[in-house]
């Protein structure tokens, strides 16, 4: 692998494809994988997957169902990601600083990290006025197709933009900008403004604006306000994006600097 390359030290096959399967279920969220699927997938044997799948399951980092035939993410994974959480130092800065952008605003607002390709979601703070039946928190979205994910990606411009960005750029509703130079054009735009705008590139009749928070260099996280589109006209783009950009100035100048780099913070990515 190239990260293998890179960093001189050679990887475990087996604990890479224990990664890739566990991979495999998440981004599956609540879809349950029979063991043909994951064979496939991942391009190995099915005995293989089968004794990777048993010893996973038995530690309880993979669940199987009644019949033991489909197969998800189990408990130990959600109980790492709620370590990964807990610990995080930024996360713990910015939580006050969206419920209140939230509460000012009566919006949502999200806050996520950069990985690889795609903005990872670590907290949320919903509207009042239009509350999700799901938590967002560790779902993750392409990042060439969210306000978060466009503003980092616009600092990375010139500098390794193209590491986050996949060859083929797969469209989530009909305004999701699936040719390259559009969405280059589009990084220099959001570049000159200062902030990055999904015009319902994720969900049709939501736009959202995004904020990179420039406390590592280049930056990894971002936040980001959603509203519907027939809830915004002129005086409120003006004032969503002036509170916006006050809470990131805020999270800032409190951000401890000397904690992580974002090396350190996407080390693997």
């Amino acid at each position: 692998m190239a990260s293998d390359r890179e960093s001189g030290v050679r990887g475990v096959k087996s604990a890479a494809r224990t990664v890739e399967l566990l991979e495999l279920l998440a981004s599956r969220q609540n879809r349950p994988a029979r063991l043909r699927e994951l064979s496939e997938a991942l391009g190995a044997p099915r005995s293989s997957i089968y004794a990777l799948i048993r010893t996973l399951v038995e530690r309880g980092w993979v669940r199987a169902d009644a019949t033991g035939a489909q197969y998800s993410i189990g408990i130990r994974a959600l109980l790492a990601g709620t370590t990964y959480l807990d610990t995080d130092p930024y996360l713990r800065i910015v939580q006050p600083h969206i419920s209140d952008l939230s509460a000012e605003l009566d919006e949502t607002i999200h806050f996520g990290r950069l990985d690889r390709g795609d903005i990872v979601y670590l907290a949320t703070k919903e509207s009042s006025r239009y509350i999700r039946p799901f938590s967002r928190v560790g779902r993750r979205l392409p990042a060439y197709s969210t306000a978060m994910g466009k503003s980092l990606l616009a600092e990375r411009l010139g500098s390794g933009v193209d590491a986050h960005v996949p060859r083929q750029l797969t469209p989530l509703t009909p305004n999701t900008l699936v040719e390259h130079d559009a969405l280059h054009r589009d990084l220099e735009l959001t570049v000159r403004r200062g902030y990055a705008i999904d015009n319902e590139e994720n969900y049709v009749g939501v736009t959202c604006f995004g904020f990179a928070l420039r406390y590592a260099s280049p930056p990894i996280d971002a936040l980001s306000c959603s509203v519907p589109l027939a809830n915004l006209d002129e005086g409120g783009r003006e004032e969503i994006i002036d509170a916006m950009e006050r809470t990131r100035l805020a999270i800032e100048r409190m951000a401890p600097v000397d904690l992580a780099t974002s090396a350190d913070l996407t080390a693997g990515s």
